[in-house]
């Protein structure tokens, strides 16, 4: 038996657990195969359009009859600056002539748009039970907007500030965010990433802070994790890092290789990727340029001189320009199918569960 079953009534999931949503590397295949092992499904939509976005939702639909969380991302755009834009090209030109490519062609603009009017449209219209987002909340307009269509609203807190913002401006559930976790910091309300707290030190903090549930996040990879955050007060734990391996996951194969061969210290937290903070596996650029660099233009601009270059290492079979998210725990991830590592996980927490009340 779960010892807290808030959010199991209220997502109405066979399973707390929350597949993480990842942006980039996953898309419906994987939310389906989850919510069939009896997570809560989460689709990211902060780097497609909202066209896409609703495509996906449709692939869900037809497979599935499970809850499904949709994804925004909710930063304030920030212009590009053209003077540091010509700055990290020329600090990233030396990498450009060993590829043979021309440092000066244009390239497209890194697409990770937040949430506006066309993906609340989406979100009306599809009705998803529950919408999550990263760095804060939308406007507040758009926010009553997607509540009007029945969903539960959720958002990440990295500091116990930015959980009580949130429950006061209308979120109905808070993701304590550790520093251990991959990905993008959901930080919104501070930007200083050597204060961020870890998991067992936040997820208490934030549930005594806060009357709404907590979902753990950061550093879970297997049963005595999801147990541990049960212990510090969560209802439900979210976990990306260990479903990355799965088959049904984007990843590429050189990607896939690297996160196989990750240790407990493989990950580093930089901006040098996209120009916001992010945890994942140190490839070369993230070693040589940063791991925190001045030069990286605001997110997401920094992305966009990179992406020539990741695509043209790629093709060589290297991943030394692609962004390899991955938590602290990225080393307990495993090569099986979401559906079954969903029940190994359940199957796991549970008996030590049982383990500890006896």
């Amino acid at each position: 038996m779960w010892p807290d079953r808030k959010l199991l009534d209220l997502f109405r999931t066979e399973f707390p657990i929350v597949l993480a949503p990842m942006a980039g590397v996953m898309d419906a295949e994987l939310v389906i195969a989850a919510a069939q092992g009896g997570a809560l499904g989460s689709l990211p939509c902060g780097m497609i359009s909202a066209e896409k976005a609703r495509e996906q939702v449709n692939i869900i639909r037809q497979r599935v009859s499970a809850p499904i969380n949709l994804n925004f991302f909710c930063h304030e755009p920030v212009d590009a600056d053209p003077k540091r834009e010509a700055a990290w090209r020329q600090r990233l030109t030396p990498y450009y002539k060993e590829l043979g490519l021309d440092p000066a062609a244009p390239v497209s603009v890194a697409n990770r748009a937040p949430f506006d009017a066309a993906f609340c449209e989406v979100v009306e219209e599809q009705k998803p039970e529950i919408v999550s987002f990263h760095f804060g909340l939308p406007n507040p307009s758009l926010l009553r907007r997607v509540k009007a269509a029945g969903c539960i609203v959720m958002s990440s807190a990295t500091i116990v500030r930015e959980a009580i913002w949130l429950e006061e401006n209308g979120a109905d559930v808070i993701i304590a965010q550790g520093a251990e976790a991959g990905g993008h910091r959901g930080m919104f309300l501070t930007e200083n990433i050597a204060e961020q707290p870890g998991t067992f030190a936040l997820v208490p903090q934030v549930v005594d802070a806060v009357k709404v549930p907590v979902i753990a996040a950061g550093g879970i990879a297997d049963g005595r994790g999801i147990a541990a955050a049960f212990a510090l007060g969560a209802s439900a734990v979210q976990i990306g890092t260990a479903y990355l391996r799965c088959p049904e996951s984007k990843v590429i194969a050189p990607a896939r290789a690297a996160l196989a061969q990750a240790l407990d210290d493989s990950t580093v937290i930089t901006n040098v990727m996209t120009g916001r903070p992010a945890r994942g596996v140190a490839n070369r650029v993230m070693r040589e340029v940063g791991p925190i660099s001045p030069d990286a233009p605001a997110y997401p601009h920094s992305a966009t001189s990179l992406a020539p270059l990741k695509a043209a290492a790629e093709k060589l079979g290297k991943v030394d320009f692609t962004n390899l998210w991955a938590g602290q725990a990225v080393r307990m991830g495993r090569e099986m199918p979401a559906t079954e590592l969903t029940r190994a996980l359940a199957g796991a927490a549970l008996a030590r569960f049982a383990q500890m009340a006896g």
